[in-house]
């Protein structure tokens, strides 16, 4: 703590407020608020933290803070300041985490749309979805059973939807309000539940289609109910009170949180949403401070929010214009709780997913060490050659850091002083060239180089780092079965290959290797040789650039095509007659010449 933050700390007032963390670049790292300024802003300069908020400490140069008349109004401000700076070490929700509507307009003729706004418009909302997939689908289930306009602007005559009974056709015919009417009471008795009853009407006139022998209309409709029950079935928990709620829960370890949010809805859970992140702060407060913005600009709240026991609900509540309950007992405090332990196994599952990142990362990277019996090689630089015959040589070399490929850092040769299939040279050239250029630039040196092949392209490689270039790396090779699989392991110049577990993680790195250093050096031969397929024989007459070359290719189609031309056909492509005889001059003598 320097003497700046020493003094301030003297003056904090015992008032609410927010207050906001600066590094020594005066960068906002962090906003908070507080109760008690004073008493909340001091305990991040004394007492021992963990992990998490001491890496935030220690990275505090000054701060300064604003006093609120009341714990809301800093609740409010604190959310305005993240927003506004995005600070480091905060919660962060983005400006576009907003769920989609489904809303029928409040038109003559209403239609049904996605939107992710709720409007004072007078128009109908149901939502929101925090599945966008799951909106979509449920808009065109609507738009298949009830058959309200589907264009914005009103077209001149009938389109297909009027043709397949999905569309009134407001555009020809007179549509009088009661048809509308029923149709959204219709739709909003359906998106509230109601969709049973359309689902046992539809049962009745399949069964009617059956009965007249119209097996095409009964499949349609029976296609039609499944639709309905595979849209409608995640509607699974249910409350007897039909009143619209979401239901927060939380688990915190290890520096991350998981937040899991129940949307209820007439009664039914139609969604749930995880979010997983880091936090830094104190737990109860980073949960409210995310609820404060998962709130901020959202128009559409429940008439209810439940909160785990141990959340201080009246800041929210105060706020927000809905009744913020923290359920002591009952089916509303099992919905917590299983919104708590749902946010518990998906931060568990997180902690294993990165658990085995881990594993196929950096132990493989200190497994391959331990092999070698080197350090860990964090960085490792690989090399691979590709050919034809030695016709046209092109090298690749890849980077590997901590396990994960850097593709930026990936580089391409072509080989410029071989001539003819000399692998070993080829090799021997790029790693010249490659660590020549990394001496005089400075660049990072690798902690392992993997070379494919075996022990002479090993050697090739030594005699370059360690007679040419006085460089003491660690050279690794990687020969390859029939099956073009990896299958022995060499290291620097002993004859014998290096036992390692097929199984492990060390020689599944190593594979992950040679697959992608052989992936991108054939991948960059094959784009030099189609450069060079591009080229063709219009390559060598004066007066004919790239633009002609195209323009020739268009109109003729081939060589053969441009040879039987009369001069006249070139002139349709802008091509005068002196430079047209030019052309076929040269096209009959290149042919006399193949012939």
């Amino acid at each position: 703590m320097n003497e700046l933050i020493r003094e301030k700390l003297k003056f904090l007032p015992d008032k609410p407020g927010v207050y906001l963390m600066k590094d020594a670049s005066g960068t906002i790292i962090y906003v908070g608020k507080a109760k008690v300024l004073k008493n909340r802003v001091r305990s991040y300069f004394t007492g021992s933290h963990d992990g998490k908020t001491q890496a935030l400490v220690s990275n505090i140069e000054d701060f300064e803070y604003i006093v609120t008349d009341t714990v809301v109004e800093a609740l409010v401000l604190e959310c305005n300041f993240i927003k506004q700076y995005n600070p480091q070490y905060n919660i962060l929700l983005k400006d576009d985490k907003t769920y989609p509507y489904i809303k029928i307009t409040n038109e003559l003729h209403p239609r049904i749309e996605i939107v992710r706004r709720v409007q004072k418009d007078k128009a109908k909302y149901f939502g929101p979805y925090p599945n966008a997939g799951s909106a979509a689908e449920t808009k065109r289930l609507l738009d298949r059973l009830y058959p309200l306009r589907k264009c914005r602007t009103l077209k001149d005559k009938v389109c297909l939807y009027y043709h397949i009974n999905q569309c009134v056709a407001p555009c020809e015919f007179t549509v009088e309000p009661d048809v509308y009417q029923n149709m959204i009471k219709e739709i909003t008795r359906f998106l509230q539940g109601g969709y049973k009853q359309i689902v046992r009407q539809l049962q009745e006139d399949m069964n009617e289609a059956a009965e007249q022998l119209n097996f095409e209309k009964a499949k349609e409709i029976r296609d039609l109910i499944m639709h309905i029950e595979r849209v409608m079935e995640s509607q699974k928990i249910t409350v007897a009170d039909q009143v619209d709620r979401d239901v927060f829960g939380f688990f915190a370890d290890k520096g991350m949180m998981c937040i899991q949010v129940f949307y209820i809805r007439q009664g039914k859970m139609i969604q749930r949403d995880v979010s997983v992140f880091h936090h830094y702060g104190d737990v109860e407060e980073d949960f409210l401070s995310w609820i404060a913005q998962f709130y901020m600009n959202q128009q559409d709240v429940p008439k209810e929010i439940f909160l785990p026991e141990g959340i201080d609900a009246s800041v929210i509540g105060d706020w927000l214009d809905a009744k913020v309950i923290v359920p002591k007992r009952g089916d509303k405090k099992e919905l917590v709780d299983l919104a708590i332990k749902n946010a518990q196994i998906a931060l568990e599952e997180r902690f294993q997913l990165m658990n085995r990142d881990h594993a196929r990362t950096i132990l493989a990277v200190e497994q391959l060490g331990d092999v070698l019996g080197i350090p860990a090689p964090k960085r490792i630089e690989a090399f691979d050659n590709s050919n034809i015959q030695g016709t046209d040589p092109v090298a690749a070399m890849i980077v590997f850091t901590d396990g994960q490929p850097a593709k930026k850092e990936y580089r391409k040769f072509k080989i410029k002083t071989v001539q003819g299939p000399n692998d070993y040279a080829s090799m021997q050239e790029v790693v010249r060239r490659r660590y020549t250029r990394v001496l005089r630039e400075q660049l990072p040196l690798p902690d392992l180089i993997v070379i494919d092949g075996g022990k002479g392209h090993i050697r090739a490689a030594l005699e370059v780092l360690e007679d040419e270039l006085s460089l003491q790396i660690p050279v690794c090779g990687l020969a390859k079965d029939e099956r073009h699989r990896t299958s022995q392991l060499f290291f620097m110049d002993d004859p014998v290959p290096v036992s390692i577990d097929r199984s492990s993680q060390a020689f599944y790195l190593l594979t992950r290797v040679q697959d992608e250093v052989h992936r991108f050096a054939i991948t960059f031969y094959r784009d030099a040789k189609g450069k060079q397929a591009v080229k063709s024989v219009l390559d060598d007459i004066p007066g004919v650039g790239e633009k002609r070359k195209r323009a020739l290719f268009k109109h003729f189609g081939s060589i053969a095509a441009m040879r039987q031309a009369p001069v006249e056909e070139f002139r349709k492509i802008g091509i005068g007659d002196a430079l047209a005889r030019q052309i076929l001059d040269f096209l009959h003598s290149q042919a006399n010449v193949e012939s």
